[in-house]
């Protein structure tokens, strides 16, 4: 198989050092401050080097973006320019977005790859006032393309030259076609956000292996195993009926690896499509383990989880041969 470059660095790289070239970015979990004006102030100041670049303004969609500049670009400070104007709504604090990414090596010209256009290539990011997104994107509207200068740093030995096209916001509920229930499975309301209520039947019959039904049928890429999601989750006890733990409490969408949770919620997310809303009667075996039922744990424990796929990341892929 041809490979396109040996230095061709993974999607997950790219992120990452863009993500970690000017700033350090607010904790992953930390709650989104600022107003629209906090975000629009926070975008980092232009200057003679990004002014310098010459960008194309292909589509977004097309997913082809070239920079040519002279070589070596000397680049001191982060530097960010609006390149293409978007013509959708700003962006604001708070929202999870799809960034696509392209970059290059600033002292040799050579292009270090893209990331973001395909589904399932990368997940999307919560941006704030005190994230180095906020500093790059500040409020620019939906369909913008910016590009950006960063210095060598700790991340990067080399200066990198980036663009980034905002190509949307993702939803923080599951969007899909409702589907008819389920006889005997647990029934689900939504609120106006989309948080679900978990209503137990009196005959739940506890499965041998984990049940699962879609509640929305979204209209996604597929969750593969060994991918990175974002979801939203409520997770009750069929014993009482009790919630004891939920992302939508939390106050934001989790992001985990599809082989980092029980098997019983791994099975509610790998097959599935992002845009859907699945429910999940996980028995002890594929839970917690088995045992008497424990008010300090879920040992024993059947659980019900009601899990909104907001996004995935594939897993990367093997090196060629």
């Amino acid at each position: 198989m041809r490979r396109r470059s040996a230095v061709l660095l993974s999607t997950a790289a790219l992120a990452a050092l863009a993500l970690a070239g000017c700033s350090s970015p607010a904790e992953p979990d930390a709650e989104p401050t600022g107003t629209p004006a906090d975000l629009c102030a926070a975008a980092a100041d232009s200057g003679p080097v990004v002014e310098s670049l010459s960008v194309s303004d292909a589509s977004l969609d097309e997913g082809t973006v070239t920079v040519d500049f002279d070589t070596p670009l000397e680049v001191t400070d982060f530097e960010r320019q609006v390149v293409v104007e978007g013509t959708g709504e700003p962006i604001e604090s708070g929202q999870f977005l799809d960034v696509a990414l392209t970059a290059y090596n600033a002292e040799t010209g050579e292009l270090y790859g893209t990331a973001g256009y395909q589904p399932g290539e990368q997940l999307p990011q919560q941006i704030s006032p005190e994230s180095t997104l906020g500093l790059v994107l500040g409020c620019a509207p939906i369909g913008s393309r910016i590009a950006a200068v960063f210095p060598a740093s700790d991340a990067s030995p080399t200066a990198l030259v980036y663009t980034f096209d905002i190509l949307g916001v993702t939803p923080t509920a599951a969007w899909g076609e409702p589907q008819e229930p389920v006889e005997g499975m647990p029934t689900v309301e939504l609120d106006d956000d989309g948080a679900p209520t978990v209503t137990l039947p009196d005959d739940l019959a506890i499965p041998e292996t984990t049940q699962l039904a879609t509640l929305k049928q979204g209209d996604g890429v597929e969750v593969q195993d060994g991918d990175q999601v974002l979801v939203q989750y409520r997770g009750v006890r069929a014993s009482t009926g009790e919630e004891f733990d939920s992302s939508w409490s939390g106050g934001t969408p989790a992001q985990f690896g599809t082989d980092q949770v029980i098997p019983g919620f791994t099975k509610a997310l790998v097959g599935h499509t992002v845009g859907s809303q699945v429910i999940a009667v996980i028995p002890p075996a594929e839970g917690y383990g088995e045992g008497e039922i424990n008010e300090e744990d879920l040992t024993g424990e059947t659980l019900i989880f009601v899990v909104d796929i907001l996004a995935t990341q594939h897993a990367a892929a093997a090196p060629a041969e």
